[in-house]
């Protein structure tokens, strides 16, 4: 009876993270029209932001209760998945196209996030050290590179980095309901998605770990990879990249910062690698986005962004 009641709970989940996804998207594009934001800029804030709150509530939460592992676990895999599945399957769709100034300036922040990540991390990433966590300091740190992002974001409102995507009419009170429907079902569907997942997973005898930065993580991630998916098909790609970037960036200088603030993150239990991965997806994006073509991430480069994945999640089940 109990494994029916978490498959039944991961259908829903799912179910409600697509409805929700759709209207977050409707919404968040009428919004950018009716007060002329760059849809870069919405993508970047408001749907990072909004798709981001399960990482929150799981993230603080475990954080609160002790479960450092799941806190940083969740983090570091939600990147990895956001960077390399969501970018991957979103290309494989319909091809990523983007503008120069992007490449030139969201790409690079994003990576800086995972740099800076590794050196608030201390020596256990460099020397092996024992007992080592981010500190209260570190994630004071990691609050001050938000409010340094927040600042820039708005400076790039009005600065002509236009998209020619079609964007659907919503008006009036339509558009606060998308967006709060939106994120509401997005934030319940997220949080069904990962009780039954992690049910289930636990059932079959995986370790917490691996169910914090695999199946928690990706949960968590589900609705960056709705919006992404649902916004790349109506031609909303600013708000699909935006988003993944957007996301990625709050997860460690918003979300691991309060985590942190909160009570000290214990890196026991990660090791060396998941924070390579980490950088070698930021990696990834920007190299597929630069040299396999013009200001596009293709379907075959999303195919390799999707493989990378998958053997990064094979390496982690394996070496249990």
């Amino acid at each position: 009876m109990e494994i029916i009641i978490s498959i039944v709970s991961f259908i829903a989940g799912i179910a409600l993270v697509l409805y929700g996804a759709d209207a977050l998207v409707k919404g968040a594009s009428a919004l950018a029209r009716k007060f002329n934001i760059s849809e870069l800029v919405i993508g970047l804030t408001i749907v990072a932001l909004g798709t981001s709150l399960p990482e929150l509530v799981i993230s603080v939460g475990s954080a609160i209760k002790g479960s450092s592992g799941i806190a940083l676990g969740n983090i570091i895999g939600s990147n990895i998945f956001n960077a390399m599945f969501i970018l991957g399957v979103t290309a494989m769709i319909t091809p990523i196209k983007f503008s120069a100034k992007m490449l030139s300036r969201e790409l690079p922040f994003n990576l800086l996030a995972s740099i800076v990540l590794i050196l608030i991390s201390g020596s256990m990433l460099i020397g092996g050290a024992d007992n080592e966590e981010i500190t209260r300091y570190g994630g004071l740190i990691l609050l001050c590179f938000l409010a340094v992002f927040i600042r820039y974001t708005f400076s790039i409102t009005n600065d002509g980095d236009s998209t020619d995507e079609k964007i659907e009419e919503v008006t009036g009170w339509k558009i606060l309901f998308y967006i709060v429907a939106g994120l509401a079902t997005l934030i319940f569907g997220g949080k069904l998605f990962v009780s039954g997942a992690t049910d289930i997973a636990r059932m079959l005898g995986l370790s917490e770990a691996v169910i914090g930065i695999t199946i928690v993580s990706a949960g968590s991630s589900l609705p960056e990879l709705a919006v992404s998916v649902n916004a790349a098909r109506k031609g909303n790609a600013s708000i699909a990249l935006g988003n993944v970037l957007g996301s990625n960036i709050l997860n460690i200088f918003f979300i691991l910062g309060c985590s942190a603030t909160i009570t000290p993150i214990s890196l026991n239990g990660f090791s060396f690698v998941d924070y390579y991965v980490l950088i070698a997806a930021s990696l990834m994006v920007y190299a597929v986005s630069k040299f396999g073509g013009k200001n596009v991430i293709n379907r075959w480069e999303g195919a390799l962004l999707t493989l990378g994945y998958i053997a990064y999640t094979v390496y982690l089940i394996t070496s249990c």
